[in-house]
């Protein structure tokens, strides 16, 4: 996503629409298209027996149509206002009693169990509620999600792509992901600044044998300039120092004798050439390439956590 200027404050613009006040500056841009809603929901496939999660309920429009195909929607909401509005659409019919409202932040939450996840998100937690989503157990069954359309296309890019970066990587590690539909900023109230779209994220049941934590400190080092190649990367004096504090560390616990003219970044280097990935650039690599290169970097004692 694009980011702001240093030092420059998140805008915050609001909008009256239906009686309340929305706080755009918070991402609150109700979804209104009657017809954007039902695809959703198409396309989310619901069945009677679903435990839904929805996150950003609003005023309730997706939340709704929602109660009348499922057995349970979870609605996590942080503005008191919405709550109020979400209960007071569903008091005295009969879905009153197949929604539960959570107050509060998601993001600071345990998740509960659900079989599935639909919403149209705040924009502001995109990336860190994907995450949390896909560390989640017991797994889910999809995520049918709406995000901003630059956000949405980095989560589906490609190796080589403009877009691709470490956002791509690490969801698509863990999960296959579908670009949905395009929904435009006037399906909104009050509309927003940029174009939406819808996402499909289902996780990768089992999940890859591999530890994220480490995963993501490799992958992190080598987006940092991804257009560079990894062994200009890897000359990092910050990386050379994290990299030789952490092989310490494992010599040390596997009772591993340090040579006194040891040096991290040959060993680095020497590791990027064995492997064949000391020229390669992370722009153009995929995730097998990275399982690679992780588990070369591991077998000589190099970690990323």
């Amino acid at each position: 996503m694009p980011k702001g200027r240093a030092g420059k404050r998140p805008e915050r613009r609001e909008g009256r629409a239906g009686g309340i006040l929305f706080n755009t500056g918070a991402g609150q841009h109700i979804l209104k298209n009657p017809l954007v809603v039902n695809s959703i929901i198409d396309k989310a496939a619901l069945r009677r027996t679903d435990v839904i999660l929805e996150v950003g309920p609003g005023t309730g429009n997706l939340t709704v149509k929602m109660l009348e195909k499922v057995k349970k929607v979870i609605a996590c909401e942080i503005d008191p206002r919405l709550v109020g509005e979400l209960q007071k659409r569903v008091q005295g019919t009969c879905l009153a009693n197949k929604l539960e409202i959570k107050v509060g932040d998601v993001l600071k939450t345990d998740l509960p169990f659900f079989d599935a996840c639909v919403a149209n998100l705040p924009y502001q937690i995109s990336s860190p509620f994907v995450f949390k989503l896909l560390l989640h157990r017991p797994f889910f069954r999809c995520a049918i999600l709406m995000f901003q359309r630059e956000f949405a296309l980095r989560l589906v890019a490609k190796p080589g792509s403009k877009l691709y970066c470490r956002l791509s990587i690490n969801t698509q590690l863990l999960a296959r992901v579908d670009h949905l539909m395009k929904v435009g900023r006037n399906n909104f109230r009050p509309p927003p600044k940029v174009e939406s779209s819808v996402v499909r994220i289902e996780p990768k049941n089992p999940p890859p044998p591999i530890n994220f934590q480490e995963w993501d400190g490799l992958v992190r080092i080598a987006f940092v300039r991804k257009n560079k190649t990894l062994s200009a990367a890897f000359k990092s004096s910050a990386v050379e120092q994290l990299l030789d504090h952490n092989y310490r560390v494992h010599c040390s616990l596997h009772n591993t004798e340090i040579p006194e003219n040891f040096k991290i970044a040959e060993k680095i280097q020497t590791v990027l050439k064995d492997t064949g990935y000391s020229e390669k650039r992370a722009r153009s690599m995929d995730i097998d390439d990275f399982i690679r290169l992780l588990h070369g970097f591991n077998s000589e004692g190099i970690h990323f956590s």
